[in-house]
């Protein structure tokens, strides 16, 4: 494949998720009316759900992708997400909806497996961070477009017309897929799907103090992300009473976010992963505090000239934190990186949303759980980064041609 189609590709891979998270949050209160559930803040649950299956369904395709190749796999997953989909337009409970979300998460989880294992398997280092950034870019132009139109339906139409529209979209990724998508996984890199071989490869990601250390740091930062993204109908729509135009809010700071990978796609390979990483992450955490004290002092929340410009600014720092941190934990597991992949993506993905769910759910009508979240989580994440590192902004060892110690030393089980 051409280069510009194996980013593209693999950058709509990943938009199947962002899809099927984002055109939902417009219509999250259509969907409690018409399934009878009046506690809004359990309307969120349908966002969780699907996080939940997202992050479950890596353990298994990761050492399944290493054994059989990434093109299989992939496209078993997609098939999954778009029959769950399909079923979603029937929902005749809550219930019901949830465990479709479930499911349908769960075949997502191969294309965020396979999108981040092709990458692996073609490129490393700070080409690798490029790349995804790259990729990164393209997907965040989903959250941009996906609420206005997920708004559009419910405007002409109701929730389960969404589920179609998801369903053909992933039915489209597919058969890309299936025809231009080449094996990456080379025959020599295959290994046995054996639990001895299995157990081997999920040692040899937890035992890497810098895969693991960054594997927790993201998690935490992506709960932010989840909280925020569980929230944000009733904060723009209850706190602020945009109506049906809060989807054009969250579009701006979905922009910028885009804007700020296509940006670190252009600088992570003169000023390094970690430098840009580490600084933006403690620019987040200043941030989120300096947001805290304005609305605590206003009463709750910071008025709305005041609240979108800063929240896209804290966002667009964190364009610069996601796709290193994923980076820097994958670089030194190319061997395993299939396995590698799921076991970051579960610990990331599912750690993550059930600390977004939370954060969501404490939601009383004010930005106060939100920004205490992110000043915790933040302050959590950069532990983690000097934990796995022992310091911060050092840029000596970021460079494919100088390995940090720890990624050069071979664990046992290698």
């Amino acid at each position: 494949m051409p280069y510009w189609e194996l980013v593209l590709l693999v950058a709509c891979m990943m938009a199947m998720n962002a899809a099927a998270i984002d055109i939902f949050i417009p219509a999250l209160q259509d969907i409690g009316t018409a399934l009878e559930v009046s506690d809004s803040n359990r309307r969120q649950f349908v966002i969780t759900a699907y996080l939940l299956g997202f992050g479950a369904g890596q353990i298994l395709y990761g050492p399944v992708s290493d054994r059989f190749g990434r093109r299989r796999v992939l496209l078993v997953g997609i098939a999954i997400y778009v029959i769950a989909a399909g079923f979603g337009t029937f929902s005749t409970s809550f219930t019901m909806l949830l465990a479709l979300r479930a499911i349908q998460g769960f075949g997502a989880s191969a294309t965020r497996v396979i999108a981040i294992s092709v990458v692996r398997d073609c490129f490393g280092g700070r080409r690798m961070a490029s790349v995804m950034s790259l990729v990164m870019m393209v997907f965040m132009a989903i959250p941009v477009v996906a609420p206005n139109i997920g708004q559009g339906i419910m405007l002409f139409g109701s929730w389960r017309e969404i589920f179609i529209l998801v369903a053909v979209f992933g039915a489209g990724v597919g058969i890309w897929a299936a025809l231009r998508l080449p094996e990456t996984l080379a025959p020599e890199n295959r290994r046995e799907l054996t639990g001895k071989r299995v157990a081997e490869a999920f040692r040899i990601v937890l035992t890497n103090r810098i895969a693991f250390g960054y594997t927790i740091s993201t998690a935490t930062i992506f709960g932010v992300l989840f909280g925020f993204i569980n929230q944000a109908e009733q904060i723009y729509t209850q706190s602020y009473g945009l109506g049906p135009y809060f989807t054009l809010a969250f579009s701006a700071t979905a922009i910028f976010m885009a804007v700020a990978s296509f940006l670190n796609s252009r600088l992570v390979e003169t000023f390094g992963m970690r430098r840009l990483s580490h600084g933006a992450l403690i620019g987040f955490m200043a941030t989120a505090a300096l947001h805290l004290a304005v609305a605590y002092f206003c009463g709750g929340q910071a008025p709305l000239w005041f609240f979108i410009p800063v929240m896209t600014f804290n966002f667009c720092l964190f364009g610069f934190i996601g796709t290193n941190f994923n980076a820097l934990a994958m670089d030194p597991l190319g061997h395993v990186a299939g396995t590698a992949s799921a076991v970051l993506g579960f610990m990331q993905t599912f750690g993550g949303g059930i600390i977004g769910a939370v954060i969501g759910y404490f939601y009383d009508g004010t930005l106060i759980p939100l920004l205490c979240g992110f000043i915790v989580l933040s302050i959590l994440s950069i532990l983690c980064v000097y934990l796995a590192e022992g310091r911060l902004f050092d840029a000596k060892y970021d460079a494919v041609t100088t390995p940090h110690p720890e990624e050069a030393k071979p664990s046992a089980a290698e």
